[in-house]
């Protein structure tokens, strides 16, 4: 949720707070400030860490969180797994940007992370078109070729709870804080 010391959001906290909750309940972790972004992405543990930047863009954000969802139901899994929200928590989705490097800023967008260092990135670009199984059977590939956690982070049972979010980004309110 909104950390009131960073900049304001651009949307009304309650029109999104279900596509927040779509990855909280598979296991991420909100990062709502760049000391957080710090914390969670320069470990030096040989361990992975999933960073996804979640958005309100229907199209791509309405694939790449299921898609994203379904990866993590996978027998290999990232150690981490954390989340920022572009136009929410714009310091933490600053830091994100800044650490991943190299590439234009682009939500939503999904960075495997080993030791401080991108290992793997997809763009809104590489999400756009795509359905929720072609990005969860792409992400399900990168899991078993760079991460050593069993998974799923959550279970079977609790995953079919899931309710997936799908809302066009021009209909969602802005914040009139």
């Amino acid at each position: 949720m909104f950390d009131i010391n960073s900049s304001a959001p651009m949307y009304d906290q309650n029109a999104v707070q279900h596509m927040r909750d779509e990855l909280v309940a598979v296991g991420l972790t909100e990062l709502l400030n760049k000391e957080e972004v710090e914390k969670a992405i320069n470990t030096n543990d040989d361990k992975t860490t999933l960073v996804m930047i979640n958005s309100v863009c229907g199209c791509a954000a309405g694939s790449a969180r299921p898609g994203i969802s379904q990866a993590l139901q996978n027998e290999i899994i990232p150690h981490r797994l954390f989340t920022g929200f572009a136009g929410q928590e714009k310091e933490a989705v600053e830091k994100i940007r800044e650490l991943v490097g190299g590439f234009a800023p682009s939500s939503p967008s999904i960075a495997l992370f080993k030791n401080g260092e991108v290992i793997h990135f997809m763009q809104r670009h590489e999400i756009e078109g795509r359905m929720p199984e072609e990005i969860s059977n792409y992400w399900r590939e990168v899991f078993n070729k760079h991460c050593s956690k069993k998974g799923p982070s959550i279970s079977a049972e609790n995953f079919a709870e899931v309710m997936h979010a799908k809302s066009c980004g021009s209909k969602i309110p802005l914040f009139n804080g």
